[in-house]
């Protein structure tokens, strides 16, 4: 018999417990050990209980979410679906989770109708058997520290000899903070960047706004039309998906609705792709943390056209799904830690292996 994955549902609502309690018990996979109706009583019990996940509402009294992880994951890294809010303080505010140790989140339904909570709680069944194999021990130490650790990419050289147009980067579970460890050591001296993170419509902008700050590239939320060009970074919005194509003598993306590829929209495949195709061996590809398979078959058109293409290494990631799909695949070329992925990026683009 297959070992149940152990849930302790932190929520500061009655209701909402009783709602995610009886929602995941439904999943023969997934047994709920307690409720807790704020932080403080979810520490006692996470020490006490030893859950496999936590869910946990972004916004509660006494001590938001956020706060409540930033202590939590240094001592007990747990893996956490944080629950949301679809507005824009709910966005934001999911973000600085994911930044503080979530793994993932799922955002409560704008309408309080039947189907919308149901197809809430799939997602949520879903993302807590994501979490339970999702590797949080890095947390262990403080991120602080583990940037101090980074070894100093070197800014002062020109990094590109104009051999490559464009570096195309796809990831999904603990990708956020995998791209944010990137860009923040990138210098604005690259090719132009595109990079499709599984996040739905309304997360996507101030995910981009976020990355914009940490990084020496201009970063923003792709519109179609916008120019791939040096020193720029295009983040598929969430709910589209995005190509890159020619305009021209230059590159640009297409930005334009579904269909849904790999369940994903945006889709690191749809992109991959169109990088195979379009821009062939002028292109790095690189693969980051993410479940699923999402892009592995894209990563092997770009590899086969002649492109490079690094994957994030196993013991780095939060979830192994993605790079180690792309790499079964053969379009993977190197698997590489996390920390040194900018300077591989930065060696092939100063001409070296």
């Amino acid at each position: 018999m297959t070992k149940k994955i152990r849930v302790l549902v932190v929520d500061d609502s009655a209701l909402i417990r009783e709602i995610l309690k009886n929602g995941l018990s439904a999943d023969d996979g997934i047994e709920v050990i307690d409720t807790a109706s704020d932080p403080y009583d979810a520490r006692n019990k996470i020490v006490q209980l030893r859950p496999d996940v936590i869910t946990l509402d972004v916004e509660m009294p006494r001590m938001n979410g956020v706060e409540f992880l930033k202590k939590l994951m240094p001592q007990l890294p747990t893996p956490v679906v944080m629950v949301s809010s679809l507005t824009a303080h709910g966005a934001q505010v999911t973000l600085d989770a994911l930044a503080a140790g979530a793994v993932d989140f799922v955002a409560k339904p704008k309408a309080d109708v039947p189907q919308a909570l149901n197809l809430m709680m799939m997602e949520l069944r879903i993302k807590i058997k994501i979490a339970a194999v999702a590797n949080v021990s890095h947390w262990k130490r403080s991120r602080s520290e583990l940037k101090r650790e980074l070894p100093a990419s070197n800014y002062q050289v020109e990094a590109s000899k104009g051999l490559h147009d464009v570096i195309a980067i796809g990831a999904s579970t603990g990708g956020t903070e995998a791209i944010a460890s990137v860009m923040e050591r990138l210098p604005e001296t690259l090719p132009g960047i595109v990079i499709v993170q599984h996040m739905p419509k309304g997360f996507t902008k101030l995910f981009a706004d976020r990355i914009n700050g940490l990084s020496n590239i201009q970063v923003h939320e792709a519109a179609n039309g916008d120019l791939i060009k040096q020193g720029t970074c295009l983040i598929a919005p969430g709910g589209m998906q995005m190509e890159v194509v020619k305009q021209g003598a230059q590159l640009s993306v297409r930005v334009y609705e579904g269909p849904a590829i790999n369940g994903h929209m945006p889709s690191v495949e749809v992109m991959m792709k169109s990088v195979a195709n379009t821009v062939k061996n002028r292109a790095i590809g690189v693969m980051l943390t993410g479940m699923g398979g999402d892009g592995a078959d894209g990563m092997k058109s770009m590899r086969d056209a002649g492109a490079r293409t690094f994957a994030q290494n196993e013991a780095s990631c939060v979830v192994f799904g993605m790079p180690k799909v792309a790499w079964e695949k053969g379009g993977v070329e190197e698997l590489v830690e996390l920390s040194f992925i900018p300077d591989r990026i930065l060696a092939v683009l100063k001409g070296g292996k």
